[in-house]
């Protein structure tokens, strides 16, 4: 790894956790050895992995949308399916009522 990337890392700024993507994506690294290297969780540096995709993605659109956007997008994705596991979770109920069954 760079030597940059090597000194031991007291905050994970943006554009250090850009960095570690980068040598991830050129190959000078892998998630795992980073992970050893910097003592956090594969699944984090993954995140991060999937955030900097995300965020590749939309800056090569026609329009790119801008950050908030994609938040409230986001957001009315995740509340929608809120409301739908509710109306699930509220009909399960109802016909377990129905049927006699114990709520557990």
């Amino acid at each position: 790894m760079s030597g940059a990337m090597e000194d031991e890392i007291k905050r994970w700024t943006a554009r250090r956790k850009a960095a570690l993507v980068l040598e991830i994506i050129q190959g000078k690294t892998t998630v795992a050895e980073a992970s050893r290297a910097f003592d956090l969780p594969p699944s984090e540096i993954e995140g991060w992995m999937e955030d900097g995709k995300r965020g590749m993605e939309n800056a090569l659109r026609t329009k790119p949308l801008e950050v908030k956007e994609q938040y409230e997008r986001q957001l009315k994705d995740l509340q929608e399916a809120y409301g739908e596991a509710m109306l699930e979770l509220r009909a399960r109920k109802k016909a377990a009522s129905l049927l006699g069954e114990d709520e557990k």
